[in-house]
């Protein structure tokens, strides 16, 4: 029986970790979009900080929350493992959006010639963490309700 409420007390730390760190993506993406709605540019230093707490929060959703996920819709049932089967593809597409964010933006050679595709890929970007925000939701929601 410890071992279960061990892995229920990290899943939930590891949980409120991501959340905090999606806050701080969504603050962070807020900022820069609120920069072009004043027409400016946001600096180098500001996608940089944008572009590292995207790919930590993406990394640590796919390498920490949904193993925590996974183990526990294991044991939740049939119900619980289809919705993972379900939204993890999805989730997924959204990775790869960000990845490609990521990459263009984070490129000192080529960020001058990207700033004018900026407010295409920031809303791009925005309706993917959206979508992703939404389903990573039901993911932990079902994991909050079966524990």
């Amino acid at each position: 029986m410890s071992g279960s409420v061990e892995q229920n007390s990290r899943a939930r730390s590891v949980i409120e970790r991501w959340l905090a760190e999606r806050n701080e993506l969504l603050v962070l993406y807020c900022r820069l979009t609120g920069k072009r709605k004043d027409m400016m540019l946001p600096g180098k230093d500001q996608i940089d900080q944008f572009c590292d707490v995207l790919i930590d929060y993406v990394s640590a959703g796919h390498f920490e929350v949904y193993e925590q996920v996974v183990s526990n819709c294991d044991l939740n049932g049939p119900q619980s493992l289809k919705l993972l089967q379900d939204l993890f593809p999805k989730i997924s597409e959204t990775t790869d959006l960000v990845v490609d964010f990521n990459d263009k933006y984070s490129d000192s050679k080529t960020i001058e010639e990207s700033m004018a595709e900026l407010d295409r890929d920031l809303s791009a970007l925005g309706e993917a963490i959206a979508s992703r925000v939404e389903m990573e939701d039901k993911l932990i929601e079902t994991l909050a309700t079966h524990h």
